[in-house]
């Protein structure tokens, strides 16, 4: 699959900067073969299926060819659903972030009528719409179509399906002639083939049809992760599941290069590889990882091209990928040469979405998993150690170390369980293991059942509502806020529940929280 870059389809300068704000770095093979023929006026039928970036296929070029002086109505983008409708304007406007005077507008049914005349007469020049709510507007003659130069018929066929061919032939036969006729659809049934005989002139026809793939080998896992709290839940996975080599994946190069410097900064040997890295970089991260200098590579979707190392434990979408087909690439360098691989997702709001369209497409299973409470990493690192102890005392070779200890019990009057308890402190660190104590402290906190009862000094005297402390809560610690229990507020302070399982990760979450701007301070209740 041949490589192209956005800088090598003559698009103006304005759209390059916003497409690499938005952390595209190559156009997907729909995006590389029709944005040169749409560019060239030309009509096209574009197959595709969803995912695969059609969206920027269609609306770059339209885009391009809007004139920002000109307020009337210049495209037309119909598809068949709101959400779809939502989806588009929302990229377009994205798209369209450094060009001045170009106003996108879905207009779909189910929203008041009114403001979409008034946004219309204010002056837009692409209209994003559903069959039917353009009809109505055509209908009342609040949308003018004589300056339409373009129109973009996506998912085409799903329209159809829908029961909008009428429309849609309305729609085209009320278009000025004189116009541009853009259609993508994920199959070519006859209908679809009678518009495109009916209503484009010499249409040229672009298809890009994905290969079935297949990830048999992989277990694959999602969470559910606000991406503030992403490095975070990174780390925490990082230490249970203890991968010697794993790749990251980040879809901008501004991203790899924070979250490098974030583990770095907590310890690990990270390195980053994107498209910005000279040769003689790439190779120096390359080499490292080969030889396990660096167990972590941070790399985006083209920098990871050239990865060919067989033994990679673990791979990680920390941003999920904007094609499907990137999906399959990433997780595959994991579960090499008949290794079980094992991949995690973080998504979040629409991502979720995302991931179903790539559970379908890949014929797999996608996990959620509940987020590693800090008790998890603990007891995985204990495990870690014991493992360790394991495998020493099979090797053999203690006595010398034997004879150290029996010295070190007769001198000091220690036991051998207190040097033993010691030397694991020493190992796990101060605050790694939740002490017995710690957890006595949650068994008298006034709470129900399998809930610990938090007190947190602010209340109504400074105007704060049950929501914001939910919303602290759940934002610092990553918890679902739908876990939290009974919120009782009083003047100065407030009482919250939350699971036990969840008790410690909240109150370090939220040792340097604010909330309403105001420093808190957070402690398991004394019982009442």
């Amino acid at each position: 699959m041949e490589t192209i870059k956005f800088e090598q389809l003559a698009i103006q300068p304005e759209i390059l900067r916003a497409i690499t704000d938005m952390g595209f770095e190559e156009a997907t093979p729909i995006q590389a073969k029709s944005i040169p023929i749409i560019l060239e006026g030309k009509d096209i039928v574009g197959q595709a299926q969803t995912g695969t970036g059609k969206t920027a296929s269609f609306g770059i070029p339209i885009l391009q060819n809007i004139d920002p002086k000109n307020k009337s109505l210049q495209a037309i983008v119909l598809c068949p659903t709101r959400e779809l409708a939502i989806q588009v304007a929302d990229e377009l406007r994205k798209l369209a972030k450094y060009l001045h005077g170009i106003k996108v507008l879905p207009i779909y049914g189910g929203q008041d009528i009114t403001r979409q005349i008034r946004a219309i007469k204010a002056g837009t020049q692409i209209i994003i719409g559903t069959p039917g709510r353009v009809m109505d507007h055509m209908r009342r003659k609040t949308m003018k179509l004589a300056n339409v130069k373009m129109v973009a018929l996506d998912e085409a066929d799903e329209m159809l399906n829908m029961g909008f061919r009428e429309d849609i032939e309305t729609i085209l036969s009320e278009v000025p002639e004189e116009r541009q006729t853009i259609l993508f659809s994920a199959t070519m049934p006859k209908p679809i083939m009678d518009i495109t005989k009916k209503f484009q002139k010499d249409a040229q026809i672009v298809k890009v049809v994905k290969k079935e793939l297949t990830v048999p080998n992989i277990e694959q896992y999602y969470y559910e992760v606000r991406p503030k709290n992403k490095p975070e839940i990174l780390a925490r996975l990082l230490d249970i599941y203890n991968p010697n080599l794993s790749v990251v994946f980040c879809n901008t190069k501004r991203m790899v290069d924070e979250l490098v410097e974030e583990l770095q900064g907590r310890g690990y040997f990270a390195e980053g590889l994107h498209g910005d890295l000279k040769q003689s970089q790439r190779d120096r991260v390359m080499n490292g990882f080969r030889n396990g200098k660096t167990e972590i590579l941070v790399a985006t979707d083209v920098a990871a091209r050239g990865i060919d190392v067989d033994d990679v434990d673990a791979v990680f979408n920390y941003d999920i990928p904007q094609d499907d087909e990137y999906y399959v690439h990433r997780i595959g360098r994991t579960g090499r040469a008949g290794r079980q691989g094992i991949a995690f997702s973080f998504a979040s709001g629409r991502e979720l979405y995302k991931l179903r369209e790539i559970q379908r497409y890949c014929k797999t299973k996608i996990k959620a998993q509940p987020i590693p409470s800090v008790s998890d990493v603990a007891e995985a690192r204990v495990s870690k150690v014991f493992e360790n102890i394991s495998e020493t005392i099979e090797a053999g070779g203690l006595e010398p170390y034997v004879e150290m200890i029996e010295e070190a019990i007769n001198v000091n009057d220690y036991t051998t369980l207190d040097l033993a308890a010691a030397f694991l402190k020493m190992v796990m660190g101060e605050n790694e293991v939740a002490t017995e104590e710690a957890n006595q402290d949650f068994e008298n906190t006034g709470a129900e059942e399998g809930m610990v009862r938090l007190f947190i000094n602010i209340g109504k005297n400074q105007r704060v509502r049950p929501g914001d402390i939910l919303g602290a809560i759940a934002g610092e610690s990553g918890m679902p806020g739908k876990l939290v229990g009974c919120i009782d507020m009083f003047d100065k302070y407030t009482f919250v529940e939350v699971p036990k399982e969840f008790a410690h990760d909240v109150l370090n979450a939220m040792k340097h929280a604010k909330i309403k701007g105001k420093n808190i301070n957070i402690e398991p209740a004394n019982q009442r």
